[in-house]
């Protein structure tokens, strides 16, 4: 959690965010006031994702959680934008 003036912000990441129950849960932490980082590996379902959610509460980062050096960036980037 990152701290906004007074109030501490709430942050998740969302792997499989593009499609299905990753894209629900997403959508379902933006919705009650998370800023969301979706990842995936497909960046055309995680953009439609990013675009559902409510406006400038969700990030959009592709890559593959299987690829370790893809996960440390994947963390650099939601420590940097969040």
């Amino acid at each position: 959690m990152s701290e906004t003036g007074s109030e501490l912000q709430r942050t998740a990441l969302v792997t499989g965010g593009g499609s299905g129950i990753g894209r629900a849960a997403a959508l379902a932490l933006a919705r009650d006031g998370f800023l969301v980082a979706v990842a995936g590996r497909r960046t055309g379902p995680l953009e439609e994702t990013v675009s559902k959610a409510a406006a400038n509460r969700a990030l959009a980062i592709a890559a593959d959680v299987a690829d370790e050096r893809q996960v440390e960036a994947l963390f650099a980037k939601v420590e940097s934008t969040f």
